[in-house]
């Protein structure tokens, strides 16, 4: 009743059936009442959603699976130092964590989400270095940045301690295997009436059936069924009486598939010499037996009249005043058919049977005395092959037939070997592939990641998750069209997959196109209103409009619905930032960082806030704290380096803003700040030689055309001063910015000790 129980229970889970589950194994742990059966419970309950009630019947349980699952019941209910304490107890420090790979891995997560990254990266790693498979190891490591590199990690090191792990699993389970079939095979009965004959009779009916554990079986038998069809009836013989063959062991089916395959195909080896002098008399009633055999094949007996096997050795013990007679015929007449149908290749062992079968080759011209002890040997060996209590007749043919047996089975072991090896350096090189697109990417070395990502075959590179990790990779590049053009792909490749969705929704904000992030954000929402990148896009799609309160709504939506979402309290931060709300706009960063201190999002966010404060100390901190983590984004060098400026330390300013022009020379802000500078510093030659290149990337940009005319007026070169200041009201600047080019415009003619220093 346990048994179907348990099996019952397993079913259901595999049918995500879990509350059928559930009541099943409330009934099973009610009756049995073990620990095992209360995990299996536990189980239940963490599948369907109910880790409160796993929490409850696991507490205080002490086996190392009973502590994995209650740490786990602990970490989806957020009882973080209670999961912490199960995996590793404070009061015994040489415990092992349970459950391997798996449980590091756990208790790698709930470091990570305590803020202690280097105990939860050397989590990570021993996890890793138990399970080189697991992936989601490794991607902990990437994210928090210290990642060994992929080469290292899935290396070939790797692969040959994975294949030596497989090698001795599969030795382990070989070795169970020959344990139960040595154990079947010795149970069998001593009478082979009712085994024997149904074996060969289903081997005879169909001669493409395969033996177990012996696939080239098959092709044998499909060899016979074509081309020898009339030979395979000759060796047809009836059943012998249970009496007649109670002093035979019978072996098992597989032997006698391969006695059978190598009699008909005649491929053996050598046979050996014999005494035939110290053969027991029932081998002597065997050899005369065979020789009537073939007298009665050499004489044109049909198959259908041919007798059984076993009907030939219970008639032949009693008649044994017709081998003289038998061996007349044959030496009259048995050489050429000997030669033509009984002769076999002495010198080559058999290629389509895995077992070595000692065999001979009848010679044409021998006496009759020679060619009756040789037929008979031939077929006394073939007896061997039935009954395991006949001992060899030669040491030597002995080892010649076990080293023809290791050496086949050794073939076989390394053709599967040789499979699994190359299994795993193909699984190993594809993880390898990903895990360093993957690390570049985390390291934002975006142009390298996409190198590495380009490597992947075709099938890999269109899935949703690669072309995923491209988009963040052009996103991050500030290529907003290329990456909403992978972005775009993946949702159409993968509609349902909501990774990276946030980021999608962030690039179709920059690029403006409303209609589709309306269109995105109600589409997610239509998959899964529970998801934090739904709301996240409805977010995006209302502060594209302006409407921050509103977005501000969605975002706290999204924290609502996961609270370790971070890239949701900095979108938060961002909308408090521009409501002009700066406490509550820092103190969403500050949450985005304890969620993740690597989100270089959140750390601009607050040096921005602290630069609107005029609080450039702290400004200038947190921007280098971002770069930092992002050395690559000319957006953190360019902020930077106002906040330098800001500082009045000019030339680190400008050394910043160099860097910031030379990482993506389509950014047209850094250029224009770098020409506000050298305009404070009075360098208005190289001020204008920054502006006129920076007019041609953003030729529409409003505040532009004000510096200029701003620095004409100081060469006193007014018509120009006029001309700019009126292309810069003609681009419609914001509201803020309309009032002071009014005002210089119309100052233009005073002194420039009259004028405001707004610009």
């Amino acid at each position: 009743m346990e048994t179907l129980m348990v099996d019952r229970v397993h079913s259901s889970l595999r049918l995500f059936m879990h509350r059928n589950a559930v009541f099943l194994c409330e009934r099973l742990c009610a009756q049995f009442p073990s620990e095992t059966n209360v995990q299996l419970l536990a189980t239940c309950y963490l599948h369907n959603n109910q880790p409160y009630a796993a929490y409850h019947i696991l507490k205080g349980k002490k086996l190392p699976e009973s502590r994995y699952l209650f740490a786990m019941s602990c970490f989806r209910m957020n009882l973080l130092h209670e999961a912490e304490d199960t995996l590793c107890p404070v009061n015994e420090p040489n415990i092992e964590v349970p459950n391997g790979a798996t449980g590091h891995y756990l208790l790698g997560i709930i470091y990570r989400c305590t803020g202690r990254m280097s105990a939860a990266a050397e989590q990570f790693t021993q996890a890793l270095t138990l399970d080189p498979l697991l992936w989601a190891a490794y991607e902990e490591l990437c994210i928090l940045g210290v990642a060994e590199d992929a080469d290292e990690c899935f290396s070939e090191a790797t692969a040959l301690r994975l294949q030596q792990e497989h090698t001795s699993t599969s030795a382990l389970e070989k070795s169970n295997f020959a344990n139960e079939n040595r154990i079947l095979t010795s149970s069998l009965p001593s009478s082979l009436g009712d085994i024997i004959p149904k074996q060969m009779k289903q081997l005879h009916a169909n001669n493409t059936a395969e033996v177990p554990s012996y696939p080239h079986v098959r092709a044998t038998a499909l060899h016979v069924q074509n081309s020898t069809t009339s030979n395979v009836a000759q060796f047809d013989t009836p059943s012998p009486t249970a009496t007649q063959t109670s002093s035979i062991v019978p072996p098992p089916l597989f032997r006698n598939a391969h006695a059978y395959q190598n009699t008909i195909s005649g491929d053996a080896p050598a046979k050996p010499k014999a005494n035939g002098s110290n053969q027991p008399l029932r081998r002597k009633y065997l050899d005369q037996a065979r020789l009537k055999k073939v007298s009665g094949r050499l004489f044109n007996q049909s198959s259908d009249s041919m007798p059984r096997r076993s009907a030939r050795l219970s008639r032949d013990m009693t008649i044994n005043s017709n081998s003289n007679s038998n061996i007349s015929q044959f030496g009259g007449n048995g050489t050429d058919h000997s030669s033509g149908k009984l002769r076999v290749n002495s010198s080559t062992p058999s290629k389509l049977c895995s077992t070595a079968v000692r065999s001979v080759q009848v010679m044409k011209g021998k006496p009759r005395a020679t060619e009756n002890f040789d037929e008979g040997s031939r077929y006394e060996v073939i007896d061997e092959m039935w009954t395991d209590n006949v001992p060899a007749t030669s040491s030597s043919a002995s080892t010649t037939e076990g080293r023809f047996f290791e050496q086949d089975k050794a073939e076989r072991i390394m053709s599967q070997d040789s499979k699994v090896a190359i299994g795993i350096r193909e699984l190993l090189g594809l993880l390898r592939t990903l895990g360093e697109g993957f690390r570049l990417s985390c390291l934002f070395k975006c142009q390298e990641a996409l190198e590495v990502f380009r490597k992947l075959p075709e099938s890999q590179f269109n899935t949703g998750w690669v072309l995923c990790q491209v988009g963040k990779a052009y996103f991050e590049l500030v290529d907003y069209l290329e990456a909403d053009h992978y972005f775009e792909l993946a949702h159409l490749l993968s509609p349902c997959t909501l990774d990276g969705m946030d980021i999608y929704s962030t690039v179709l904000y920059h690029l403006n196109a409303e209609m589709r992030l309306s269109y995105l954000a109600q589409e997610l929402i239509s998959i899964d209103r529970l998801s934090p990148q739904a709301w996240c896009a409805v977010g995006n799609c209302f502060a594209l409009r302006k409407d921050h309160e509103t977005a501000l709504k969605n975002f706290q939506r999204a924290v609502q619905l996961d609270s370790r979402f971070a890239y949701a309290h900095t979108l938060c931060g961002h909308e408090y930032s521009a409501l002009e709300d700066y406490e509550n706009s820092l103190k969403f960063y500050r949450c985005a960082l304890q969620v993740d201190e690597r989100h270089y999002n959140a750390w601009y966010g607050l040096g921005v806030v602290y630069l609107r404060q005029e609080k450039f100390e702290f400004a200038e901190h947190h921007f280098r704290r971002a770069f930092q983590i992002n050395p690559r984004s000319s957006v953190l060098m360019c902020y930077l380096g106002m906040a330098l400026h800001s500082l009045k330390r000019n030339e680190e300013a400008l050394e910043m803003l160099e860097k910031a022009i030379a990482t993506d020379k389509k950014n047209p802000l850094p250029k224009y700040q770098k020409a506000l500078i050298l305009s404070g510093l009075q360098k208005y030659a190289e001020a204008l030689e920054e502006l006129e290149r920076l007019k041609e990337i953003a030729p529409h940009e409003s505040s532009m055309y004000a510096l200029m005319g701003k620095i004409y007026k100081q060469l006193n070169i007014l018509d120009k001063a006029v001309f700019c200041f009126g292309i810069a009201l003609d681009l419609k600047p914001p509201a803020a910015d309309l009032a002071i080019i009014k005002s210089a415009m119309e100052k233009v003619h005073l002194p420039d000790e009259l004028m405001d220093d707004d610009l």
